[in-house]
């Protein structure tokens, strides 16, 4: 029972890391799209302003994903939190756990994607604009 007990305690953890990476990518998400607005102004041309678009659509995008994957963490953790200590462990919960696991290193490695398209785009734009 005991190493159940731990094997729980280290599956909450994982979600727990993932829920504030979550909330960390979404708040960034929200800096990125103030900065686009704050250069919508500053932008010339019809295809410029579609490539700031594209960028402003795929933020609302990731912050979706970010909400969906906020509330599989939080119905995973409502599932451990809710395993009866006595059953046997079966590898549910660890196949549960493995899906999740696959689905966040994926979405992180996406993420960090659109992060460095999107410090190169606004690296383009000031340096058209200046």
């Amino acid at each position: 029972m005991h190493s159940k007990v731990m094997y729980l305690s280290d599956l909450k953890f994982n979600i727990d890391t993932w829920k504030r990476e979550l909330r960390f990518h979404f708040n960034e998400m929200d800096t990125f799209q103030e900065k686009l607005e704050e250069i919508v102004p500053r932008i010339e041309g019809k295809e410029a302003l579609k490539k700031l678009e594209v960028y402003q659509n795929r933020i609302m995008i990731e912050k979706d994903v970010i909400s969906k994957l906020m509330h599989r963490c939080r119905n995973k953790m409502a599932n451990l939190n809710n395993a009866d200590i006595n059953e046997n462990i079966d590898g549910r919960l660890q196949n549960e756990q493995h899906t999740l696991k696959e689905d966040m290193r994926t979405y992180i490695k996406l993420h960090y994607d659109l992060k460095e398209e999107l410090m190169d785009y606004f690296l383009e734009v000031l340096m058209v604009l200046s």
